[in-house]
């Protein structure tokens, strides 16, 4: 598919994609004769990670590290077992860290919800007027 089709499936823009692939986290599959973009279902996931991570706030340095440990484990082409579970505790701690930030997330939600809902109460019921 091209660009424009995985950018609407993504919700990223042309100019995001096009930052990520500069910044070595997605790979176009191929290039059209007319040498356009063309993405896989698998790129499109990738994105798909980048796009969740960039929301829970990884870096870019990160969203590579992870992607690298992910791609060497589906590949596992000549990981030796201590290899294997080096890269496995990668992914855990990114696991760890996604989690512990959207336990964050989730507080910072309840609280803007109280917010909100604080000020509905007073526009709802305003104080009485002094005299």
């Amino acid at each position: 598919m091209r660009i424009g089709e995985v950018a609407a499936r993504t919700e990223l823009s042309l100019r995001t994609i096009r930052h990520y692939e500069q910044a070595g986290l997605v790979t176009p599959s191929a290039r059209s004769q007319g040498g356009f973009r063309l993405y896989t279902e698998a790129d499109v996931q990738r994105l798909m990670v980048v796009r969740r991570m960039k929301a829970l706030g990884f870096t870019l340095d990160q969203m590579r590290d992870l992607l690298d440990a992910t791609d060497r484990l589906d590949g596992d082409t000549g990981l030796g077992p201590d290899e294997r579970r080096a890269l496995i505790e990668r992914v855990r701690e990114y696991e760890r860290a996604a989690t512990e930030q959207v336990d964050r997330l989730r507080a910072q939600l309840a609280r803007a919800e109280d917010f909100a809902a604080t000020l509905t109460t007073r526009l709802h019921h305003p104080p009485a007027v002094r005299s």
